[in-house]
């Protein structure tokens, strides 16, 4: 009790005097960050699981590409299940004056078994649960629909071939998940509308989904057994999987929020490392002292390493407590985004906050600790640690292995980890090794030209005879400063390539559903209205069933993607001509010749290992097509245009069930034109592209924020290593400098000396930082976002200017007091 209490005093005492405060708002940073993402993945977790069965409708979900088979509704009945099917697609919704694209549902009696669905009257009026589905001739549109249509309840409406009365506004819908996965508005009606409407013809694209509901045992029964029987295109989602698509775009965002708060923790570590070092060497007098009035080694070892574990505790308690604060603003925003509410957090994000405290403390606070437990007594009257310097090796072990335990439990993921671990070690070792290089070129330089005299040659000879702590402060300040410029001016300028990809004449509409007998009609009618007349495509839908005589089967890739292309089916075109921005980089386009031969995109050959020569066999309808891939494109995906992952020769595919599709450039001055279409055109779907993606943009700007906030805890934690750089070293400069006034320099070579110190130290940093965020910038369009990305020497030399100002002005300002202090005393404040 008598050790702890001392330890708390020590703390206090350190507390007063500063010494805690940078190793304590290094260590709050890592933790907030930390927690604030740990509390909102935590209580998006819980709302998942609590609306599990609202997400699916039932108990158990089916989904198809094509309509279920009767055994399946059978096998359910006869198991004693609810069963309801549902329809969803996507259709114009007409009035006289225009048209709007909408997801369409159609429902049978009985939806949904699990959640509701709420109408009103219309928009500000008071809704409720509806009791029924609608009626033969009925149509329920949300409110999204009506305002973009101009109609109210009551008003026709026309969905393909049928009109409908618009017979209440949808105000909720638990099974449609969130506005950011259902982005267009929304149309129900009665499932045994359906065939009048003539919407789905053959090789529309629709899904088709059974709910089911009733006794656990039935269900996990009857789970077992369509699992057995599902074939390709089809899927099972229980409350465990619920909503897969929900899940993985939310763990997509937690992911970056992660990474985000990795890096603040990461940067947090240097400022620890760096502010532990410094708090040893201020400590070792005092734990001297303590040792020659009787002190043994291991009390104080004890009352040093109490102080911590206590003011570890409570800047894990302060961190956590921010991180909890913050979270509740980011899910105001989630909430938005989710349409839901989420439950609260647990307290387990705390743990692992204290957690994290208590690592980097052990990892880069202990090792310094234990060199001032083995501090000697006759440090009282000789100024050497003696005996404990072979700490230091274990204790940069102990670090690397703290840091590398945190990377890979924050990651979540043994190959990110070692991305990050390895981008991490490198980046250090290259800053280090540059630093070091640059640094000796300017010492070596201090005795020519006009640095052979005044305080600039004593300011290079400081930095040199400070090698080891020059090349660590200089490392330190770089890569912090290349956080801050990968966060803010290389963010900008991947951002704005991305931007700059898509032409502003790109097309803004996509026309599917197209039926062949249309073809002529609608190029005269674009004709008619002053617009060029697109270019239509056929499509056909097939799915990969052999490569190279080799069946095709999920189970045999490991990665996700290409399980998933494994069980779709593909989007196939024919033709001679080669398509606009497409490029042919290896092989040879099969043009107009007769023989069967396909062309694969790029990206899908590199997915699936294909190359010139392989023989790829799809099943279309039921039908068996085989070919040799002859050639391999690569296509401007950003364009906007109609793309195919794999275009057959002439002749191959052109009497398998098709629709045509295309697309094309609207101007915005030309609004009237869809609507015009569509009359002409009732089965036709058109796609306003700039409306989705502008929707897509909103939500994702949401996320983007949430995001963009907790990067700014590592654009704290970067800011925080810079100042712990500077101040690293601030005990010897404040001893040199004053060794220097004793033998009488004047305070303009020392003020010339600090200068040229610092100004070295920030332009070494500087440069550093620019070049490395560009290259890290570069590789990450290159390999990451995909874009063409042309690094500017701007944020070089703006990195170097920055670099060189900041770190002199932060310098002086830590510095200048002591050029106002009397040398002597700061002789005997320094022993």
């Amino acid at each position: 009790m008598k050790t702890l209490r001392l330890a708390f005093r020590m703390m206090l005492r350190d507390l007063r005097a500063g010494e805690l405060h940078l190793l304590g708002l290094a260590i709050v940073i890592a933790i907030a960050s930390l927690t604030s993402v740990g509390f909102l993945a935590d209580r998006v977790a819980r709302g998942l699981d609590r609306e599990a069965n609202q997400l699916l409708g039932g108990d158990l979900l089916l989904r198809a590409d094509r309509p279920w088979e009767a055994q399946f509704v059978d096998e359910a009945r006869r198991r004693g299940l609810r069963v309801v099917e549902t329809v969803l697609f996507t259709s114009m919704v007409g009035t006289e004056d225009g048209a709007q694209l909408a997801g369409v549902k159609a429902v049978q009696p009985g939806y949904p078994l699990r959640g509701s669905v709420r109408i009103a009257p219309g928009p500000n009026r008071a809704d409720a649960t509806a009791e029924r589905v609608p009626e033969r001739g009925e149509v329920w549109l949300d409110e999204r629909l009506l305002a973009q249509l101009g109609v109210v309840v009551g008003d026709p409406v026309g969905l393909g071939e049928l009109e409908f009365r618009v017979g209440a506004m949808v105000s909720f819908e638990s099974d449609r998940g969130a506005n950011f996965f259902s982005l267009l508005p929304r149309a129900i009606f009665n499932a045994a509308d359906l065939p009048a409407t003539g919407l789905l013809t053959v090789g529309s694209r629709a899904t088709w989904r059974l709910h089911l509901a009733g006794e656990p045992e039935a269900v996990g029964g009857y789970e077992r057994w369509s699992r057995e029987r599902l074939g390709r295109g089809r899927s099972v989602e229980s409350i465990e999987n619920a909503r897969p698509e929900v899940r993985a775009s939310l763990d997509q965002a937690q992911r970056f929020l992660r990474l985000a708060a990795l890096l603040a923790v990461i940067l947090a570590a240097v400022a620890v490392a760096l502010s532990a070092r410094r708090f040893m060497q201020r400590h070792l007098d005092a734990c001297a002292v303590m040792r020659c009035l009787g002190a043994a080694q291991a009390q104080v070892l004890t009352i040093v390493i109490g102080e911590f574990v206590l003011f570890g505790l409570i800047a894990a308690a302060l961190g956590s407590a921010i991180g909890w604060a913050v979270q509740f603003g980011l899910a105001v925003v989630l909430v938005e985004i989710l349409a839901a509410e989420l439950p609260a957090p647990s307290l387990l994000p705390v743990a692992h906050g204290i957690a994290v405290g208590m690592v980097l403390l052990v990892g880069f606070v202990l090792p310094q600790l234990l060199r001032l437990g083995k501090v000697s007594t006759v440090r009282v009257l000789r100024r050497e640690i003696g005996g404990v310097e072979s700490v230091s090796g274990a204790a940069g072990a102990l670090g690397a292995a703290a840091l590398l335990a945190i990377i890979f439990w924050i990651a979540g993921d043994l190959k990110l980890g070692l991305m990050i671990a390895g981008g991490f070690a490198a980046a250090l070792a290259v800053f280090a090794l540059g630093a070091w290089w640059t640094l000796s070129a300017a010492a070596s330089a201090k005795g020519r030209g006009a640095l052979r005299g005044g305080g600039w040659r004593y300011g290079l000879a400081s930095l040199a005879r400070r090698m080891k702590g020059s090349v660590i402060q200089a490392a330190a300040l770089g890569l912090g400063m290349a956080a801050l410029l990968l966060l803010t001016l290389i963010r900008a300028d991947l951002l704005e390539n991305w931007r700059a990809m898509t032409p502003p004449d790109a097309p803004n509409r996509f026309i599917i559903n197209i039926q062949p007998d249309q073809r002529a009609p609608l190029a005269a009618f674009f004709t008619e209205h002053g617009l060029a007349a697109p270019e239509i495509l056929p499509m056909i839908r097939g799915r990969l069933v052999a490569i190279n005589d080799k069946r095709v089967e999920p189970d045999d890739f490991v990665d996700v993607r290409t399980k998933r292309l494994a069980e779709r089916e593909f989007n196939l075109s024919y033709g001679s001509r080669l398509p606009d921005g497409n490029r042919v980089s290896d092989g040879k386009w099969h043009g107009d010749v007769a023989v069967a031969e396909f062309s694969v995109e790029k990206g899908l050959a590199e997915t699936f290992a294909l190359k010139i020569g392989d023989r790829v066999r799809f099943n279309v309808a039921g039908r068996l097509v085989e070919a040799p891939i002859t050639s391999v494109r690569e296509l401007e995906w950003d364009s906007m245009r109609v793309n195919f992952f794999f275009i057959g020769a002439p002749g191959m595919l052109e009497y398998d069930p098709a629709t045509l599709v295309t697309s094309f450039h609207l101007p915005p001055e030309n609004h009237a034109f869809t609507a015009a279409l569509v009359n002409r055109f009732p089965n036709l779907s058109v796609i306003d592209v700039a409306a989705v993606i502008e929707q897509v943009r909103s939500m994702t700007d949401k996320l983007i924020l949430i995001v963009q906030f907790v990067f700014g805890f590592a654009v704290l934690a970067g800011f925080v290593v810079l100042y712990a750089a500077l101040q690293s070293t601030h005990d010897e400069r404040e001893y040199e400098l004053a060794m220097l006034r004793t033998l009488g320099a004047r305070n303009r070579q020392v003020r010339q000396a600090l200068l040229a110190e610092f100004l070295v130290l920030g332009g070494v940093a500087g440069a550093l930082a620019g070049i490395g965020a560009t290259a890290i910038g570069w590789g990450l369009a290159h390999y990451v976002f995909k874009i063409a990305y042309v690094p500017a020497a701007w944020p070089l030399l703006f990195a170097t200017l920055a670099g060189a100002t900041g770190v002199v002005a932060g310098g002086w300002l830590g510095t200048r007091k002591l050029l106002e202090r009397p040398p002597l005393a700061s002789l005997r404040a320094l022993g």
